[in-house]
């Protein structure tokens, strides 16, 4: 099924998610709970918007080939540059469908299947975690754990359980404290400071597992990552629903990779929709995206296969863009190649 026929598939079912063949964030808008944006809603719209103001340059003048759209990441070969993003209540968000453990399992299955790596998100309950570790460590740790900045002894709790799982990675949503419906609950989310982010970087060095910051929107704080002991970081804003009036992630991605690039893997997430929104993310300087709305409305609309389908269908968007533009491999996929 295409994106289309899966999102008329999922119409209706999903609570404040409007389920859009275009999802652009103007029908949710500011709906939190929903998947909605803060305050006026317009940095969702902005983020979908930016991509689409980043022109592809077409170079069809080249010996045929067939495009290679694996990369590696975290020690694995992944079949195309696109993960499943996190999502931490799927109940709150998007309605009574699937159970917080059922949507994680489905996930993470359907993105190793079709070979590449699903983020599990985190919340208030604990059994959130809990239950995304047991599906990560069902897979042979094909996933990726995220933690939100809980207070340290929590963090300390949750990172011992996500390590336990042998996960691709282990990733912290540092901006996940400005999420509106986090504010004044227990357990308590706050920022972190560098030596904070040390501790947790050391620990998860100390198991042999790559550790990344999400909700890097600065040259500065990709820097203060990299002091922290980051091996990654995820250019993102939360798909604007921890701060209204930001900055398009495709905006601040060039000059965040040019500044860490070579000692970082960047990523990118935020409005990224199409093949070709990947291939313009990789062309401004990022390894890899993240897409999370998209891939919840394809599970409401085709469960399992339908995440599979949607990654079959950027997949080949991406195979077509690189064959379009001359890009036999993904490292060939260069600046040159787009413009605003």
């Amino acid at each position: 099924m295409s994106y289309v026929e899966l999102a008329e598939a999922a119409h209706g079912q999903m609570g404040a998610c409007k389920a859009c063949p275009i999802c652009d964030g103007r029908a949710c808008k500011n709906h939190i709970p929903g998947p909605g944006a803060k305050g006026t809603g317009m940095v969702a719209i902005r983020n979908y918007e930016a991509w689409q103001s980043v022109m592809v340059h077409m170079d069809t003048i080249h010996e045929p080939f067939v495009p290679d759209t694996s990369v590696t990441l975290f020690d694995r070969q992944l079949s195309l540059p696109v993960m499943v993003g996190p999502l931490g209540d799927v109940n709150l968000h998007y309605g009574p469908k699937y159970t917080m453990d059922s949507y994680n399992d489905v996930m993470l299955r359907a993105a190793a299947g079709a070979g590449t790596l699903g983020w599990t998100g985190d919340g208030l309950a604990a059994s959130l975690h809990e239950g995304a570790c047991r599906a990560i460590s069902g897979l042979d740790g094909c996933g990726i754990c995220t933690i939100k900045p809980w207070s340290r002894d929590v963090v300390r709790d949750k990172l011992k359980l996500a390590l336990a799982a042998r996960p691709a990675a282990v990733a912290m949503d540092i901006d996940g404290a400005g999420l509106p419906f986090l504010k004044g609950q227990q357990p308590p989310a706050g920022t972190k400071g560098v030596s904070q982010l040390r501790e947790i970087a050391k620990a998860c060095h100390a198991a042999d597992t790559p550790f990344v910051l999400k909700g890097i929107m600065t040259e500065r704080g990709a820097e203060k990552a990299l002091k922290a002991g980051a091996d990654g970081i995820v250019v993102s804003n939360h798909g604007g629903r921890v701060q209204d009036g930001v900055e398009a992630t495709a905006t601040v991605l060039p000059e965040i990779a040019r500044a860490v690039g070579e000692e970082l893997i960047v990523l990118v997430d935020g409005g990224i929709r199409t093949g070709i929104d990947v291939f313009r993310a990789l062309a401004l300087g990022a390894s890899a995206v993240l897409m999370c709305r998209p891939f919840v409305v394809a599970m409401y609309g085709g469960g399992e296969r339908g995440v599979r389908d949607y990654l079959a269908q950027l997949r080949g968007e991406l195979s077509n863009t690189m064959e379009m533009c001359g890009a036999e491999t993904v490292a060939d996929i260069t600046d040159g190649m787009v413009s605003w």
